[in-house]
């Protein structure tokens, strides 16, 4: 018998409250609902996975993602884990509008087949890069007072890349950036306006960022993700990056993206793409010339770190993988560690990082 035979397939949910109220133009959260999954071979390895299913960017929940999960089962037991892509090729075929779902278990997979055969993820996947990775930190929609209160809470830890979320109200947005600009003069920015702004809004926002001299690294999903004409017009006039998110869902996506015109850089989240999906959209932008942002959902160590081995393969122009440091605990250990904004990968052998409850089980 194959040793590296998925024998089991299990999943549990996990509820992590955060730091602060997490909302975007889309949607908020104050706790995290995510499942963790583990995957054991016939050899004994085990691995473990993360989905994390955000209502307002891809319209899954918590509930939906179990039901997923255990209908995608069925695709997975009695094979093996040496025929990740080709499982994850016929989970997208039976589940499209799963892919938190997807993500957990391809991760779960992708870390035991690591684990049986003793490398680490980012060595499986190609990456050769192990330096330190710089991270930027999220501040959620919060207010003028708030958000200056949580930015200089993170810079005086080292934070030097603020990523804003912006998008609801672009006099507060511009008050905002303003103020983070003046105080911070050595940071830089990611507005992340997560499809918010409709395009004079837009075409606004730039003009000024543009008089006013801000340092910004990425305006990212500035308009809605059907809108690939207007955020090509947008990109034609603007001086600064702009990134699709949320207009790249999948493969066939990102090839429109790419072929409107319509952004300098594609988001990749295994969340939104699963692990199989991502690698391709990834070949294609670097390809066409396009820029690589590792981003996520609201996600524990466990799938940042995945996304992090994923990052190691190299052609990173931004790095948004911090979601972790917004939660109040953290339900993992091993894996990859952040030392301020720095993110250091593991050397053991997966991704190494292992649910605290997975005991328990």
């Amino acid at each position: 018998m194959n040793a590296r035979i998925i024998s089991d397939l299990a999943a549990w949910p996990v509820d992590i409250p955060l730091r602060d109220v997490f909302t975007i133009s889309s949607g908020s959260l104050t706790c995290v609902e995510n499942i963790f999954l583990r995957v054991t071979l016939a050899d004994g390895s085990s691995g473990f996975g993360e989905s994390a299913p955000f209502p307002g960017v891809t319209g899954e929940t918590r509930a939906g993602t179990l039901a997923a999960i255990d209908s995608l089962r069925r695709t997975v037991i009695g094979q093996s884990a040496e025929n990740w892509i080709t499982m994850a090729v016929s989970m997208r075929e039976a589940s499209p509008e799963a892919p938190a779902a997807r993500c957990g278990i391809e991760t779960a997979i992708l870390d035991a087949l690591c684990r049986s055969l003793g490398v680490p993820l980012w060595q499986y996947l190609g990456g050769a890069d192990r330096s330190p990775y710089e991270t930027d930190i999220t501040i959620p929609i919060s207010g003028y007072e708030r958000s200056l209160e949580l930015a200089e809470n993170w810079y005086v830890r080292g934070f030097r890349i603020f990523k804003l979320k912006v998008g609801l109200d672009l006099d507060t947005d511009l008050r905002i950036i303003d103020a983070l600009a003046r105080r911070h003069f050595d940071a830089s920015f990611v507005l992340d306006a997560n499809e918010g702004f409709d395009e004079p809004s837009a075409t606004a926002l730039i003009a000024w960022l543009t008089a006013h001299e801000i340092n910004v690294r990425l305006i990212e999903q500035p308009l809605k993700r059907t809108g690939l004409d207007a955020m090509a017009r947008l990109r034609r006039t603007s001086k600064f990056c702009l990134a699709a998110d949320e207009s790249v869902m999948s493969f066939d996506q990102a090839k429109r993206v790419i072929e409107a015109h319509a952004a300098d850089v594609i988001n990749i989240k295994i969340m939104k793409l699963g692990v199989a999906e991502a690698m391709r959209i990834i070949a294609m932008a670097r390809a066409a010339g396009i820029g690589l942002m590792y981003g996520g959902m609201v996600e524990t160590r466990l799938a940042m770190g995945c996304s992090l081995c994923l990052a190691s393969t190299g052609d990173v122009h931004s790095l948004d993988l911090d979601t972790p440091l917004l939660m109040t605990e953290d339900p993992v250990t091993g894996g990859c560690r952040y030392d301020g904004p720095r993110m250091h990968m593991t050397t053991d052998a997966g991704h190494g990082a292992r649910p605290s409850t997975a005991d328990n089980l």
